[in-house]
C-alpha cells in the first residue's frame, strides 16, 4: 500500500513539473497568467482514451499524437483569443478573464464528446476514467513509475540544449528578457512565441496522456488541476523554466506524500484535503521568498 503511494508521487511528480514548464512557457511569452492551460492536459486525456478504445493504442504510443494535437490547440488558441488582445493593449484583467473563458468552453467541448461516446457507442465510462490496464512492466515495476521520469529527464535536457545552444534558445531568452529589443536585433519575435506555445501545449497534453494510467480522469480534471500548476510554477519562481521543474516536483510529490504522513496520524480522513498541501506549501514558500525558491541566493557573501 506504501509503495503505491509512492510510485504515484514519483508519477505526479514527473507529470505536474511537465505541465508546469508548460505553464511558465505561455506566461513568460505574454506575461498573462494562463487559466486555460488545464484543458491542453483534458485534451491529452481524452485522446489517450480515443485512441484506447477504438483502436487499442496504450498512452505511451499515443503520446506523441497528444504532443502534436496538443500543441496544435495551443498555437490555435494563442492565435485566435490572446494576440489580437494583446495588439490591442487589452490590460492582463481582460486577457485573464479570457483565458478562463476558453477553459469553460473546452470543458463544455469535452462535456459534448463524453454525450457523444455514451449516446452514439455506449461508452459508459467516458466521463470518469482510469486506462491502468494498458499499463505494462518494467524492471517489476509499472511501467508508468519508470517512464515518466525518464521522460522529464529528457525532456529537460532537452530544452536546456535548446535554450543554451541554439539560435532559437536564444532568440527565446533574449524575446523573453526584453521583446522590443529583440525585434529591433532581427529576432521574429512571433515565431518564438508561436513555438512556444506549441511547446507548451504540447507538453501540456503528453502530461495528460500519461496520466491517464495512474489516475482517474473527469472531463474537467484540466480545470481542477490548473490550480495545482500554478502552486508549482509559483513555487518555482513563474518566470524561470528550472524553477518550474523543481516546483512542479514538490506540488506532486507533496500531494501524495504529506497527505500519506499526516494522515497516519490523524487518520484516513485527511485524504480529502490532498489538494490543499500544494497551496499551503505555495503560501508558505511565498511568505518566505516572495519571489520563488529561484530567487534564493544560497551563496554566502
Amino acid at each position: 500500500m506504501v509503495a503505491s503511494y509512492f510510485i504515484s508521487a514519483a508519477v505526479l511528480a514527473s507529470l505536474y513539473s511537465l505541465c508546469c514548464i508548460g505553464l511558465t512557457l505561455t506566461y513568460m511569452t505574454t506575461k498573462v497568467p494562463n487559466f486555460a492551460y488545464g484543458s491542453q492536459v483534458t485534451i491529452g486525456a481524452y485522446v489517450a482514451f480515443s485512441l484506447f478504445t477504438f483502436k487499442k493504442i496504450t498512452p505511451y504510443v499515443s503520446a506523441p499524437a497528444a504532443f502534436l494535437i496538443g500543441g496544435i490547440v495551443s498555437v490555435v488558441t494563442y492565435l485566435i483569443v490572446l494576440r489580437p488582445m494583446i495588439k490591442r493593449d487589452s490590460s492582463l484583467i481582460a486577457l485573464m478573464i479570457a483565458t478562463l473563458a476558453v477553459d469553460t468552453f473546452f470543458v463544455g467541448v469535452f462535456s459534448i464528446y463524453t454525450d457523444y461516446l455514451t449516446n452514439a457507442f455506449r461508452i459508459e465510462d467516458s466521463k470518469l476514467f482510469i486506462l491502468s490496464s494498458a499499463d505494462t512492466a518494467l524492471f517489476g515495476q509499472r511501467g508508468v513509475f519508470v517512464i515518466t521520469p525518464l521522460i522529464l529527464i529528457a525532456i529537460v535536457l532537452t530544452m536546456h540544449l535548446i535554450l543554451t545552444k541554439t539560435k532559437f534558445g536564444i532568440a527565446m531568452r533574449a524575446t523573453v528578457e526584453n521583446p522590443k529589443l529583440a525585434a529591433i536585433s532581427g529576432v521574429n519575435i512571433g515565431l518564438v512565441y508561436l513555438i512556444s506555445w506549441f511547446i507548451a501545449g504540447g507538453l501540456g497534453s503528453l502530461a495528460g496522456c500519461l496520466l491517464t494510467l495512474n489516475n482517474l480522469i473527469e472531463y474537467d480534471i484540466g480545470s481542477l488541476l490548473i490550480v495545482v500548476f500554478f502552486a508549482g510554477s509559483v513555487i518555482g519562481g513563474f518566470e524561470n523554466i528550472y524553477g518550474a521543474v523543481l516546483g512542479g516536483v514538490i506540488v506532486g510529490a507533496s500531494g501524495v506524500l504529506v497527505t500519506l504522513g499526516i494522515a497516519y496520524f490523524v487518520g484516513p480522513w485527511f485524504d480529502a484535503y490532498t489538494s490543499g498541501v500544494p497551496l499551503v506549501l505555495m503560501v508558505i514558500v511565498l511568505i518566505l521568498a516572495p519571489h520563488g525558491l529561484t530567487s534564493i541566493n544560497l551563496r554566502r557573501r
